[in-house]
């Protein structure tokens, strides 16, 4: 498996209504120094419906700006669909919704 097929296969492991950081994503892919390949992953996401990465979120909770598949406001409204809740406009509560494994 290269490596953004463990990326993809380990973003398939959070459940709706939670998130993951880039740097939770990478430490469970293999590699805690692939936080930024992460992004670099789910911008290229091959299936969207089926790799949730609108899951993912920076490490303050706050969405991507980059979002690939819409910009921060989509991404806010699918996690919103998921019941995820805002500490602001774009802040994920991360104590109510962070995982706190991906094994």
């Amino acid at each position: 498996m290269n490596t953004f097929e463990r990326i993809y296969e380990t973003v398939k492991k959070i459940p709706a209504g939670k998130v993951a950081t880039y740097g939770q994503v990478a430490i469970a892919a293999g590699n805690p120094r692939w936080s930024r390949v992460v992004g670099y992953a789910l911008h290229s996401n091959p299936s969207p419906g089926e790799i949730p990465c609108h899951r993912v979120v920076r490490r303050d909770g706050r969405v991507a700006p980059g979002f690939a598949f819409g910009g921060e406001h989509v991404q806010k409204m699918l996690l919103e669909g998921e019941g995820v809740t805002f500490k602001d406009e774009f802040t994920v509560d991360m104590d109510k919704h962070c995982v706190r494994s991906l094994a």
